[in-house]
């Protein structure tokens, strides 16, 4: 699988003459350099197509600064799939094991806690910004092999709302123009103003030369979340709309006020769904904020910006939130409570860190529930290179039936004396073994105990159609194919 830690892009040409340097009457004390240690997090990731095995450790380094309470903030994939984590002052070297005590992979932001309670006693938190604008110059540090701290000059030329790594939640995105240059390997850089923390960088595009930031106000959610004051996590409403710029569509849905957006799908079980949201609304404002006819709301802090963010960084799992919609020409007012995920019971998983994945295999078949983090082993351009209807499935799992539970599928077939001729069978969708719907990979493991005259019959949504399986050859051979391709257990059922 492609690392998620790829998306950093850091380019390893020479930076333009006098870009790292900082303004004249700046120093290390004015950053903020202080409250910096240097993180390395030794990490080791399950493989997808061998889902019993793990792929070799790498070792990634980054620059955390210290927060309140000792400790230290980091982003979510610096630590992803950890086996040790490591700190150490950039003055003095000294090191000490940390542990992860939140994460959050939605908003890719991390905090760590060193085991020793002292270690960071004396180093000062870095307190956060959260007022910058468009137009303000910012430091984005970085530590040299020599300890030293390395500042490239930035400047935010948007703030707006952008999809994070995963791919998963829209969130409050601060975007720099600097000419940034890759220092010992980094992949957790913070940014700073006027010595307090502005972001951590969480993309930087060599070609544009332009980087995203997490920035401070969704990092002080995160913050309050790990604190305890709230549920952990970013909420959903469940809720997708377009424009009503069209004149002509204006006049269709009977749109007479100038602001307005079209609901074009309400997830199913989502917060808005739950609340009575229909495709078709239009929402007019969200907590007595008009709504243009964009999406967009006037911002107090950040000018017009999507109403998402009202939901997403604004509030907190559990709020409740006025949804001012017309429908049918008729005004009114929805409450909605926000959830965690608009699809709780999703069909494929965006992302699985830190645990094993699911699977079962039977007489040399393994069978897997579809997630990104499978169809992303086939690299950068998975979604035209990885099984079309597995991909598709995923993209669109949001219009599938609500009880369509997981999609369970044949991954590879290990060949074996029970599995001749079946080598062109993978990857194929499941519908049912030995009439038994599957709707997971526990319904397999039920389904296989029960036989039909001495054989497991497989189902699938494609060619062949269907497969018949020797009951009593697999059971027989199982500890003979286990031992051959070195597989521990033939089956993990374990919930992530």
């Amino acid at each position: 699988m492609k690392s998620i830690l790829a998306i950093l892009i850091l380019s390893a040409a020479p930076v333009l003459a006098g870009a790292t340097l900082s303004p004249r009457n700046s120093s290390p004390g004015d950053i903020g350099s202080e409250s910096l240690v240097r993180v390395y997090a030794t990490s080791q990731a399950f493989d997808f197509f061998r889902p019993w095995a793990k792929k070799p450790s790498v070792m990634h380094r980054g620059l955390g600064p210290v927060v309140e309470n000792g400790q230290v903030l980091v982003t979510a994939e610096l630590v992803a799939n950890h086996t040790y984590v490591e700190l150490e002052k950039s003055g003095t070297a000294e090191k000490t094991p940390a542990t992860v005590v939140a994460v959050d992979y939605d908003s890719n932001l991390a905090l760590l806690q060193p085991t020793d309670p002292e270690f960071l006693s004396s180093v000062p938190a870095l307190r956060l910004d959260s007022g910058a604008r468009v137009g303000d110059q910012a430091m984005i540090l970085q530590l040299e092999s020599n300890g030293r701290i390395a500042e490239t000059l930035a400047t935010i030329s948007t703030i707006t709302i952008t999809r994070y790594p995963l791919d998963h939640l829209g969130l409050l995105t601060y975007r720099l123009s600097t000419p940034l240059e890759n220092r010992d390997g980094s992949f957790t850089m913070p940014a700073v103003r006027k010595g307090r923390l502005l972001g951590l960088l969480m993309r930087y595009d060599t070609r544009t030369q332009t980087a995203n930031l997490i920035p401070a106000p969704v990092i002080q959610h995160f913050l309050e979340d790990a604190k305890g004051k709230s549920d952990p996590g970013f909420p959903r409403a469940g809720v997708a709309f377009s424009p009503t710029r069209d004149p002509q569509f204006r006049r269709y849905i009977k749109l007479k006020k100038d602001g307005g957006v079209y609901v074009t799908h309400v997830s199913p079980g989502a917060a808005a769904d739950r609340a009575g949201l229909r495709k078709g609304d239009i929402i007019l404002a969200l907590n007595d904020q008009p709504i243009d006819q964009d999406g967009n709301f006037e911002d107090p802090e950040f000018g017009k910006i999507s109403f998402s963010h009202l939901i997403s960084t604004r509030s907190h799992l559990g709020d409740t939130l006025t949804f001012k919609i017309q429908r049918d020409g008729i005004e009114k007012s929805l409450p909605v409570t926000l959830d965690a995920d608009a699809s709780p019971a999703s069909v494929s998983a965006s992302h699985i860190f830190d645990t094993q994945p699911r699977y079962f295999i039977l007489g040399g078949l393994v069978f897997q529930e579809l997630s990104r983090p499978y169809l992303q082993e086939w690299g950068a351009r998975w979604k035209e290179e990885a099984p079309q209807r597995l991909v598709y499935l995923d993209a669109y799992q949001e219009e599938l039936p609500p009880d369509t539970g997981k999609v369970v599928f044949l991954s590879q077939v290990l060949p074996s004396p029970d599995t001749l001729g079946f080598g062109n069978v993978s990857p194929g969708v499941v519908k049912s073994v030995n009439g038994v719907t599957i709707k997971s990979l526990d319904d397999i493991a039920r389904a296989v105990a029960t036989p039909v005259d001495g054989f497991h019959k497989i189902t699938f949504e494609e060619d062949p159609g269907f497969i018949m399986l020797d009951a009593a050859a697999a059971e027989s051979g199982r500890d003979r194919l286990m031992q051959e391709y070195g597989i521990p257990a033939a089956e993990n059922l374990k919930s992530p």
